[in-house]
């Protein structure tokens, strides 16, 4: 493994939420295109559009928004509806099998944690390489905290 990056650093599905992100414009702005070149609609139902236009949007945003946060004192995982930290003492395993949809963290208390902002979709090599490196910080900052 090479040298650990320098905390904090964020790791996130770029290409996924690139993707996320240019279609929700796409349909946000087609949808309104459309709606103002209907003459027939009044401006009611082109508001509408509009509204649906931008709800499909955001909907797109949120599910862009996951990222994984790894700083001095723990992770922070930010996935679609929740946020979650936890403490480097809290993580046993960094976990990437394959066939996974996205990194799961096994924790002290038993359960596992999935990481949407780890996830092999699009970019498979890229998260391989961000498993790793949060596996290797993971190592790094457990050994610090032995006496």
């Amino acid at each position: 493994m090479s040298e650990l990056p320098a905390l904090p650093v964020t790791f996130r599905p770029g290409r996924t939420r690139a993707v996320l992100l240019t279609a929700g414009i796409a349909i946000f702005v087609v949808i309104t295109t459309v709606a103002l070149l209907l003459e027939q609609l009044g401006p009611g139902e082109k508001l509408s559009f509009v509204f649906t236009g931008a709800l499909l949007f955001a909907v797109l945003a949120v599910l862009a928004r996951v990222k994984v946060v790894a700083d001095e004192t723990g992770v922070t995982v930010v996935n679609i509806a929740s946020r979650r930290r936890v403490e480097w003492a809290e993580i046993l395993q960094v976990n990437l099998r394959p066939g996974d949809p996205w990194v799961f963290i096994d924790l002290s208390d038993g359960t596992s944690l999935p990481v949407l902002g780890i996830q092999p979709g699009i970019a498979k090599e890229r998260a391989i390489a961000d498993a790793r490196t949060l596996r290797a910080l993971v190592e790094d900052r457990s050994t610090r905290d032995l006496p």
